[in-house]
């Protein structure tokens, strides 16, 4: 046995003061948040799919970046292991939100140009829209396997939000404040065809395009279309707009007066649910079951107060609806389940907020638990925070989420863009998401990455890199362009891993 010698009492006290002083400096060195970030980023193969994410942005360019001669990697500085094609260098300049078509087994991606109303063309008299003009690109289809191009619809104004419905067509609409909402059967059949006049909603091939004057005028970007055709989204509306104490963009509701019970596809476009319907904007309460609302009552309990589509954006604010600030992209999140409630879900979006202002952004979400039901008594609504911006992840404009996983993909709305993703909540206390990291940030100083969206086996991820300074670059049909990037290289466990 080897002999130890016995400290004396004072020695002990010594020794373990002398170890209590240096735990206490230790804790004092001790940061858990940064500590957390580091365990997020270690684990980011595990967590998302991911071999590790990037720590910093790209850098900053100066002057027109862009050029015929450059790689995919020259676009983009993406997380270690993701492969970066070019989908498509030709697609509209102001290319944004995109979506799959058809919903299953898509061979296209259909896309919204978010460029202004003009005559590229004009013969005739000026700005009258005659046979022979040509307007500016609205509505694309870009084929996943060629990356080939065609312009559906001609002659909107700030294409933005668009998604495909389950019944087969495509919903576009505009971003701006006279926005409408435009249905277009055929999408893969519908090609060179003119919005004439955006206030009537004249267009050349009225069969298969039509405006749908029963959803709220406002400027859209996001939306959730649910099967039943109710629609969810959002007015893109900064707050003091218009004058001091001027309440933000409100979160809408279109009950259609007709809900579709059946699935598969509409014959046409008079089968469709969104052809007539109400509309409601959301209201959220600061207690339970009570008509107490206003200023500091963003997140809680929410009803739907009835408001006309024509005059949604007065009404809403008239009628004591929430404004947030810039409510922009929103989506129905498609792996949420209420066993207790399957006709629950639930939408989450995003409000860009001001970054110069210290207000970093904020993505919120709604489960509504009656999608149908829409009453300014009934408040069947619960929204809170799910994601908070902060100096580096900030002017939140685009989320998707990735299938498979539930992991949010949040993309920032300025230069050199950055995307990050990030977890869903966990069974911490909180309620908010697990954490973040960066994936992706665009090098081009003049652009931002926009309409993110991942096909169905989240492995595969598409974005556009919009705003581009096009200096060197030619036009294509007499406009700009924009770079479209297949993203590869996302490896996907489910939910709970």
């Amino acid at each position: 046995m080897k002999y130890v010698p016995l400290l004396k009492p004072c020695a002990i006290a010594v020794a373990m003061a002398t170890t209590l002083f240096q735990l206490a400096a230790q804790a004092d060195e001790i940061d858990f948040g940064l500590d957390v970030e580091q365990l997020l980023q270690d684990q980011s193969e595990k967590l998302f799919g991911v071999e590790k994410p990037i720590e910093a942005s790209a850098p900053p360019t100066v002057g027109p970046y862009r050029t015929a001669s450059q790689t995919p990697y020259d676009q983009v500085l993406a997380a270690p292991g993701l492969k970066v094609e070019y989908l498509t260098r030709q697609a509209a300049n102001a290319t944004d939100m995109m979506a799959f078509y058809p919903a299953q087994n898509p061979t296209h991606l259909v896309t919204c140009v978010e460029g202004g109303r003009q005559f590229l063309v004009d013969g005739g008299a000026p700005n009258v829209y005659d046979a022979g003009d040509k307007l500016n690109p609205s509505v694309q289809r870009i084929d996943l396997n060629t990356g080939a191009v065609k312009t559906i619809l001609r002659g909107m104004t700030a294409c933005d939000g668009i998604t495909t419905t389950a019944w087969g067509t495509i919903l576009a609409t505009e971003e701006t404040s006279s926005g409408g909402a435009y249905e277009i059967f055929n999408p893969l059949g519908v090609t060179e065809q003119t919005l004439i006049d955006r206030a009537s909603g004249t267009v050349t091939d009225p069969a298969n395009i039509a405006k749908r004057t029963a959803l709220p005028t406002m400027a859209w970007e996001g939306l959730a279309v649910l099967p039943n055709g109710v629609v969810i989204a959002g007015d893109e509306l900064r707050p003091g707009t218009g004058g001091a104490d001027r309440d933000g963009g409100a979160i809408f509701k279109f009950v259609p007066a007709m809900p579709r019970l059946v699935s598969g596809p509409v014959a046409n476009l008079s089968e469709s649910p969104l052809a007539a319907g109400s509309v409601y904007a959301m209201q959220v309460s600061c207690v339970n079951n009570n008509q107490q609302y206003g200023q500091g009552c963003e997140i809680g309990n929410a009803a739907w107060v009835a408001v006309s589509a024509a005059t949604a954006r007065g009404d809403a604010n008239a009628a004591g609806a929430t404004g947030y600030y810039r409510p922009e992209d929103l989506h129905e999140d498609p792996m949420y389940q209420d066993e207790a409630n399957p006709e629950a879900v639930r939408f989450c979006w995003t409000n860009t907020g001001n970054e110069d202002g210290s207000n970093y952004a904020e993505v919120l979400c709604g489960v509504d638990r009656a999608p149908l039901t829409a009453s300014n008594t009934q408040r069947t609504v619960v929204v809170n925070r799910f994601v908070e911006g902060d100096t580096d992840f900030n002017s939140f404009d685009n989320l998707e989420f990735q299938p498979q996983t539930g992991n949010v993909y949040v993309i920032e709305d300025h230069d050199n863009g950055d995307i990050f993703a990030c977890l869903p909540d966990g069974k911490d206390r909180d309620i908010k998401t697990d954490g973040c990291v960066k994936m992706l940030s665009v090098k081009d100083s003049s652009a931002e990455p926009t309409g993110f969206l991942f096909s169905a086996d989240g492995r595969t991820a598409y974005v556009s890199i919009q705003h581009s300074d096009d200096t060197h670059m030619p036009k294509v049909d007499g406009y700009g362009t924009d770079d479209v990037l297949k993203i590869t290289g996302f490896k996907v466990k489910k939910q709970g891993w």
